[in-house]
């Protein structure tokens, strides 16, 4: 255990397991980003009170009673969001094994570290699109709870599928352990498993759905893009998650997937690797959200070179799948589809998740848009756009910086010096979360 000794300025929330946000904050930035209309501001003044941004000013005077934070060199950007992240589990050369040595208590500890690394990347809300017993739902609470320190949590619980498909856990194992899952765990076949499933992922207290009409690359089944849900599931899932409140995402690679879910009704893709020019056009008709996972796909392809690293059949797929998401991204964004930051996290080390700004940017996206993909467009997306996604007087006060300018050098987000979520600084003068506790 690593012991902070002297106290850091403004007393970091990380030593503190219940930090309560400062009175008054005056954060003095040299540049902010003005993530709403897309332009970079000169220098600013951000002031806080308590959990919310109280107001924004231009250029750097004294604020009475406020606290004021050195960040005239920096860059202050909205805290960011990742839309697709997965905190209860991380990527391993021994992933394949874990499932029968681990406990899911063993994992439940392990997320706590995922998900300081990832609040100190400047990470401050996440969606957590599938675990298993009700894990990220227990993080989510411990969080708000100010036990453990991590972004804000919007999860999905156990994600939704059919038996045999990439959502079901049991595939690939022997028979006398699959079992038979059904929709208490998120797996479904039929109209009635898939509205039973979905209330009870309103019992067990989740956030919102993720569904997997498609295959995917990391399970141990042949294909990563075949449809595995009918059009009649997901538009079951669909109805009842509008009853119940949730928005949907859809984990999808093939493009037969991606259309039967886009014209069901979900919220946002997830992944679209495959995606075809009339996937394309129907999700700029129906206004559905795309989320690439560029980072993700990657990683995969370059770990699937490793020797040992994932089993054959996954190795195939992750070698074949990896090396498209970048361009179908770019594809994407030419086109005209919306869309909203996320990156898989968990398929690679927590914690880098800002590397899929530059993956962007390197498909074609423009550093502006790549950075309203990870705040307004993600905040929209959550349907939380009244508290999140920019820095505006009225909103949850979070707040972070990097030093320089991103829009000239987009890989500066992949050293963000400052972090505040809710009016809680846990991150400054690139200190903090992770000096403060265990590594």
């Amino acid at each position: 255990m690593r012991i902070l000794v002297a106290a850091l300025p403004l007393a970091l929330a990380a030593a503190c397991a219940h930090a309560q946000p400062a009175a008054s904050l005056a954060l003095q930035c040299g540049h902010l980003l003005d993530t709403v209309h897309g332009k970079l501001l000169g220098a600013s003044t951000i002031v806080t009170d308590g959990q919310r941004i109280k107001e924004v000013r231009n250029g750097h005077d004294p604020v009475a009673g406020a606290q004021s934070v050195d960040l005239t060199r920096a860059t202050c950007l909205p805290g960011l969001i990742d839309s697709h992240t997965h905190l209860t589990g991380e990527t391993s050369r021994t992933g394949a094994t874990d499932r029968f040595r681990l406990n899911t208590a063993d994992h439940a500890i392990r997320s706590t570290l995922y998900a300081r690394r990832t609040l100190a990347a400047g990470f401050t809300t996440v969606r957590n699109l599938g675990d298993g017993h009700s894990m990220s739902v227990a993080l989510r609470n411990a969080i708000n709870s100010g036990l453990v320190p991590g972004p804000r949590i919007f999860t999905a619980g156990d994600a939704i599928g059919s038996t045999g498909g990439h959502a079901d856990h049991t595939d690939g194992l022997r028979l006398d352990l699959q079992g038979d899952p059904g929709p208490k765990d998120g797996i479904i076949n039929g109209v009635d498993d898939a509205w039973k499933t979905v209330r009870q992922h309103y019992k067990d207290g989740v956030d919102l759905l993720k569904i997997m009409p498609s295959g995917g690359v990391l399970d141990e089944s042949a294909s990563a893009e075949n449809a595995q849900m009918t059009i009649e599931e997901i538009k079951a899932v669909v109805a009842a998650a509008r009853d119940y409140g949730f928005s949907v995402a859809a984990h999808a690679h093939g493009a037969e997937a991606i259309r039967r879910a886009v014209i069901a009704g979900v919220d946002s893709i997830e992944h679209g690797t495959f995606m075809d020019e009339a996937d394309m056009k129907l999700m700029k008709q129906h206004g559905t959200w795309f989320v690439p996972t560029i980072i993700a796909g990657e990683y995969v392809a370059e770990q699937a070179k490793v020797p040992g690293y994932y089993l054959p059949q996954v190795a195939a797929k992750a070698a074949r799948v990896g090396p498209l998401i970048q361009q179908t991204a770019g594809k994407a964004y030419k086109a005209g589809v919306k869309i909203a930051f996320g990156t898989d996290a968990g398929v690679y080390p927590h914690g880098q998740n800002a590397k899929e700004f530059q993956y962007m940017v390197e498909a074609g996206i423009p550093p502006m848009y790549a950075l309203q993909a990870a705040t307004t467009h993600a905040a929209e997306l959550l349907r939380k756009s009244k508290d999140l996604g920019s820095i505006e007087a009225g909103k949850l006060a979070d707040v972070v910086a990097v030093d320089g300018n991103p829009l000239e050098d987009i890989k500066l987000m992949q050293q963000v010096s400052f972090v505040m979520k809710d009016g809680v600084v846990y991150k400054q003068g690139g200190q903090g979360v992770l000096a403060a506790w265990v590594r």
